[in-house]
């Protein structure tokens, strides 16, 4: 009686998370695909009024002015009045690693010690977050799975937004090492508010750091008996396989950081954050290192600046000649609004087609990804986002249909259920 109590128990406590699960990975394509009578963004910057975009078996075949001609048995989904874009692509977030941030079981972005260049990010990537839902549903169907904390975090990975696992999901594994660099401040939260305190430490820190890289260019140039997992993870840095990718805001502190690395041999440098990166562009541009910026909602760090300079910031980067993508950057839930960061670069100073490809392409150069994604060209993914209105804007943005590599992914999540529920319950 007792073990019977027990079952029925555990049975209801199991069934409402079961009903709480997402639904099932979409199934591969099966046919031909053709959405006709849209409006086509590929995200080179061109725009094809009443275009056709076929794809079969998750790759494009066709992307152009509207034709009758399509292969055997394709399917054809009309997109009249409608905008078809790239699949946009969140950098720089723990979008996969973080469910709840309050609730320490759910969060597993970050390992102990301050020198972990081996942890992986890839294989702690949750593909039942209920968070991921919510953030394909505006459009953005690739992220960057990215660790945090300490002096160098780890290894980061471009996950797809649908997979039945980790193993499903990614699309670039293991594509870059993350340091933050070792600065003159540190930011620190007392639990009232965030405060600039000076780095006590920055001496020692830089002397770690600087013993770390040589042990791992010795490691790279000969042929170890024995494998260092942390140094054998840098390995990529030396060979150009793998980005070195840099948090770093402050001006003096980028270019400090970019001529470190360049002195050690880093073949890719990009930098994150990069709130003072105007101050450095001409340097940037100099070492062709990329800038994914940090979220441009918010005010500037100077009291003399525009008000608006955040907003004006890729603009007046990309004006200077410096590759500049755009990420809602660490905030997992909150990169859902990362078309709509786009949307308001756009209106300051910015096409809306280069606006786009702040989100799309740029952000797939940089992150080594542009062969496959970023753009809505033949023999790239079909990873489209099909809006009834503009994508970018907030106003008018409603994502009704999103194919990651051809497959036709669901886009409910728990906060539409949750709204159906109740509107159901008060009759609204």
């Amino acid at each position: 009686m007792k073990r019977l109590f027990a079952a029925i128990i555990s049975l209801s406590v199991l069934a409402p998370a079961a009903k709480a699960q997402n639904d099932a990975a979409a199934a591969p394509q099966k046919a031909p695909i053709a959405l006709t009578g849209g409006t086509i963004h590929t995200g080179t910057g061109q725009v094809i009024e009443n275009g056709t975009l076929i794809f079969d078996k998750g790759k494009i075949t066709y992307v152009g002015a509207a034709t009758t001609s399509f292969p055997a048995g394709t399917e054809t989904v009309s997109v009249v009045g409608k905008h078809v874009y790239p699949g946009l692509i969140s950098p720089a977030n723990q979008l996969g690693l973080v469910e709840i941030a309050s609730v320490r079981a759910t969060n597993d972005q970050q390992e102990v010690g301050d020198y972990t260049p081996n942890v992986r990010a890839l294989i702690a990537y949750n593909t039942d977050s209920e968070v991921i839902p919510t953030v394909r549903g505006n459009g953005v169907l690739i992220t960057q799975a990215t660790p945090v904390g300490g002096v160098v975090s780890g290894m980061s990975s471009v996950m797809q937004l649908d997979g039945w696992n980790w193993e499903d999901a990614v699309l670039k594994k293991d594509d870059g090492v993350h340091l933050n660099w070792i600065g003159y401040f540190r930011r620190s939260f007392d639990g009232t508010g965030v405060s600039t305190v000076k780095n006590d430490k920055k001496d020692e820190q830089l002397h770690e750091l600087d013993q770390l890289f040589n042990d791992a260019i010795a490691y790279a140039q000969s042929t170890p008996a024995t494998v260092n997992m942390k140094l054998e993870a840098m390995k990529g840095l030396f060979d150009g396989s793998k980005n070195l990718y840099v948090s770093a805001d402050y001006g003096k502190e980028i270019i400090e950081a970019v001529k470190f690395a360049k002195g050690k041999g880093v073949k890719k440098i990009v930098i994150i954050g990069g709130e003072e990166s105007l101050l450095a562009a001409d340097f940037l541009k100099e070492n062709q290192v990329p800038v994914i910026v940090n979220t441009t909602h918010r005010l500037p760090n100077r009291t003399d600046d525009d008000t608006d300079l955040p907003y004006k910031l890729p603009y007046l980067l990309q004006k200077k000649g410096v590759l500049v993508g755009l990420g809602y950057i660490g905030l997992h839930w909150r990169t859902r609004n990362l078309p709509f960061l786009a949307g308001t670069v756009g209106g300051h100073g910015l096409t809306p087609e280069q606006a786009l490809q702040l989100v799309t392409l740029n952000n797939a150069r940089i992150l080594g990804i542009d062969s496959y994604v970023g753009t809505l060209e033949k023999g790239k993914h079909a990873t489209i986002v099909v809006s009834a209105g503009d994508l970018l804007d907030m106003r008018t943005a409603k994502v009704e249909k999103a194919y990651i590599q051809g497959k036709s992914v669901n886009l409910d999540d728990k906060q539409k259920k949750l709204y159906r529920t109740f509107s159901e319950k008060y009759g609204r």
